[in-house]
């Protein structure tokens, strides 16, 4: 009886179980199976709980304040001695009412971005989890917004690209949405929108690229504004060649996107067959003179070492400190401008006409680049001739020839004795080079293997996309490295063949805090120190052919050089000293000059400067010929870049 009474209270305590599982009258695994009624309930309450965290997040997050933008602050760049460069900056922005911007441009930005941007809740539930599936991969995370999600993201948050910020933008989209009406998300998007050249907003924008008001601006030129939403840096025309062909290409997708959801009839659609091209790219004033190549290499070194874009820069609110040297910047345009004024005379020469000059110093001992000269004057002429890659190096690519040579010859002989055809192959090569012979490089090429010199160059810090096709002229010059490349990769012979990669920013913040991408990296051996120094010897040789002997006064020290040769026939003239090995000063100067001389030298500061010269249209994709440039006398111009070297050595 009593064990009755005692089954049925654990019966009844069983009955009493909320959940049931593990299932009661089940064996074996079906005991461990959930119930169709346990699998609806744990649904249900799943269900449940997502709704009321999702009422309790809504609840919770407010929309901010309109808006970071109108109290931003400028970027700040430095000079390496901690005093300001320049201020760019803030918010390039003229908001205005969309009774100021037409319903073409209207129609043409919402066909671009958001085709169904007056019917949709604010929220792209598959762009946002396209978005998360991209970030939990490591993939792109950009695209997929709405109009209103990028509103929301321009105007009150970061640009950050996190589940948090995310899931933010979520939310307060949802709110905008329902609190704001369409027209003013659109009217907010418009003034906020970053279109490139430091424009945010249409008004802006339109005066960026067209020189007008934005409610003059007609079908084609909306349409085109409406394409550098995607990204100014990769559809802005003026940019490069490859920008112009996708901004026509998207620019004619946009107008025939507004046919197809129809904002635009067919009719009208072809009127518009002519690409509206923008006018040139301006800098402002406050980037006049050298100042705007400066920020054009420092931000370009910012970008690679953080992933920040364009857009991210025209924020502000940086402080970049820059590795330029505010002395040696100085001097170095004073020397390209003097020489220029005396060498070059377009009105006494037509072959005069057209010539550009390009120059870049960097410190061996670590990469700074400390001065950089990008042309006339940044506001004026805007390709920065110091970091472009389109002029052939010519003969002052020998060198590392000849340096695979020798590396070659050391990794398989080392210090014993070599054969002779060995030694004699590369002291074939010393003398091309010091007489400025060409077939023997190409022979060389042959024989030691363009892609060992390739690799070489590469690891001296050329740029793998600047150099030719491993052609039998490979050995000859016809890559075109830029002259920050060329100066870094002679530091290579003057730092004991060690080499580190060119940098323009030593540190910079965001609100007081740091950033990360720019720790610098140990230097790399290239060469041996062996080979680096009977390079420096060779080179010697050259920067005395170069630069001439100073008859009838005090020895020079030496410097180790590159040069062009008259019978390059490359379009370009060029000079890169090292005056590491040496400096160009008299060895009788004062004891002091001669002892923070040699501190420099031993501190590994003496800078090795690249000078570049060649002649460009403005708009012709191809270099002009250096045939009578500076005269009869000045062997197609190569002796000029290394009297710009000598003047900026003795400048004070």
């Amino acid at each position: 009886m009593k064990g009755n009474r005692g089954r049925r209270r654990g019966q009844r305590h069983e009955r009493r179980r909320i959940i049931d599982y593990p299932r009661q009258g089940r064996v074996g695994p079906r005991r461990w199976l959930p119930s169709w009624k346990l699998l609806l309930g744990t649904f249900g309450v799943g269900v449940a709980g997502l709704a009321g965290l999702f009422v309790l997040v809504y609840v919770t997050i407010d929309i901010p304040n309109e808006n970071e933008l109108a109290a931003q602050e400028a970027s700040i760049y430095y000079w390496a001695d901690g005093s300001q460069m320049v201020s760019v900056g803030a918010v390039n922005r003229q908001n205005v009412g969309l009774d100021k911007v037409p319903d073409s441009v209207e129609n043409a930005v919402i066909a671009a971005e958001n085709a169904t941007f007056y019917s949709d809740s604010g929220v792209s539930l598959k762009g946002i989890g396209r978005a998360v599936v991209s970030m939990l991969s490591g993939g792109d995370t950009q695209g997929g917004s709405t109009i209103t999600q990028q509103y929301v993201k321009n105007t009150y948050l970061s640009q950050d690209q996190t589940f948090t910020r995310k899931a933010r933008e979520f939310i307060i989209s949802l709110k905008v949405s329902n609190q704001k009406s369409k027209r003013d998300i659109l009217r907010g998007y418009l003034n906020t929108s970053w279109f490139g050249r430091s424009s945010n907003g249409i008004q802006a924008a339109a005066h960026a690229y067209y020189g007008i008001d934005a409610d003059r601006l007609n079908p084609s030129q909306g349409a085109l504004l409406a394409a550098l939403l995607k990204g100014a840096e990769q559809y802005d025309p003026s940019l490069s060649k490859g920008n112009h062909q996708r901004a026509v290409e998207r620019w004619r997708w946009i107008l025939d996107r507004e046919v197809a959801t129809g904002k635009m009839s067919a009719k009208q659609r072809a009127k518009y067959t002519k690409f509206p091209e923008p006018r040139a790219l301006a800098k402002p004033t406050s980037q006049a003179g050298q100042t705007g190549y400066l920020v054009d290499v420092a931000n370009k070194f910012v970008q690679s070492s953080t992933g920040l874009t364009d857009k991210d820069l025209a924020r502000g609110g940086y402080r970049i400190h820059t590795t330029f040297d505010k002395t040696l910047t100085r001097r170095l345009e004073e020397a390209v401008t003097n020489v220029r004024k005396k060498s070059i005379d377009p009105k006494k020469r037509a072959t005069d006409t057209f010539v550009q000059f390009g120059a870049a110093s960097v410190r061996p001992k670590d990469g700074a680049i400390v001065a950089v000269y990008g042309g006339t004057d940044a506001t004026k002429h805007f390709s920065n001739n110091a970091d472009t890659s389109a002029v052939p190096a010519g003969s002052t690519f020998k060198p590392f020839v000849l340096a695979t040579a020798l590396q070659q010859q050391t990794e398989t002989w080392g210090a014993e004795a070599r054969p002779e055809d060995q030694d004699r192959g590369t002291e074939e090569l010393r003398g091309a080079l010091m007489s400025a012979q060409n077939p023997p490089f190409v022979a060389a090429g042959q024989r030691i293997g363009l892609e060992q010199i390739r690799d070489l160059v590469v690891s001296a810090g050329l740029r793998e996309e600047s150099l030719a096709q491993l052609e039998p002229t490979f050995p000859l010059g016809t890559s075109a490295p830029s002259a920050i490349r060329m100066a870094s990769a002679y530091t290579t012979f003057s730092n004991g063949g060690l080499h580190a990669d060119p940098y323009a920013v030593s540190r910079m913040t965001l609100d007081g805090k740091p950033l990360d991408g720019f720790d610098r990296p140990d230097p790399e051996q290239v060469l041996t120190p062996e080979v680096a120094q009977q390079m420096n010897g060779i080179l010697v040789g050259l920067g005395w052919r170069a630069l001439g002997t100073p008859v009838g006064r005090a020895a020079y020290q030496p410097v180790a050089a590159g040069i062009s040769e008259p019978g390059d026939r490359m379009k370009s003239a060029w000079f890169i000293g090292s005056p590491s090995t040496g400096a160009l000063a008299p060895a009788g100067g004062p004891v002091a000059a001669e002892a923070a001389k040699k501190q420099a030298l031993q501190d590994g500061n003496e800078p090795t400067t690249a000078i570049t010269m060649f002649r460009n249209k403005p708009g012709a994709p191809e270099l002009l010929p250096m045939n009578g440039v500076g005269g009869p006398d000045s062997g197609l111009g190569t002796s000029i870049p290394p009297q710009i070297w000598a003047a900026y050595e003795n400048a004070s």
